[in-house]
């Protein structure tokens, strides 16, 4: 078994309490909470699990913007979770950026963006690629 390649990603907002709200939900959903908080920014994750996320301010006190061809993807346990994702980000002010179904013949994928504008996916991998 490999080492993992990604540790966490690091998303920018300029809200950070209007924000954690969207995550909390999300990381909730997929099982896991915050594991680390400071005054400009929180991470979600499981200590020892797989790669976390974290929402941050912009260190040098520009707004945070969104980065043109980047995503975050949430790994789903199930198509139904894929379905629970797109809809509960969507309820908390996120937008559609290509709903549930499928991509190809494995992969299952919905496409939406936070609060702030970047872009998230949540897939479930119907059979080795």
């Amino acid at each position: 078994m490999g080492e993992a390649m990604i540790g966490y990603v690091t998303l920018g907002t300029n809200d950070l309490p209007k924000a954690a709200t969207f995550y909390d939900a999300i990381a909730k959903e997929l099982g896991t909470g915050r594991m680390m908080e400071f005054p400009t920014g929180i991470a979600w994750g499981t200590p020892g699990g797989a790669a976390g996320l974290a929402l941050m301010i912009p260190y040098d006190g520009k707004a945070a913007t969104v980065g043109n061809g980047v995503m975050v993807a949430f790994e789903a346990k199930d198509k139904e979770q894929v379905h629970r994702l797109y809809d509960l980000a969507l309820s908390l002010g996120g937008t559609c950026e290509g709903p549930p179904g499928p991509r190809g013949d494995s992969f299952y994928a919905a496409y939406f963006r936070d609060l702030d504008g970047n872009k998230l996916n949540a897939f479930f991998m119907t059979a080795p690629m």
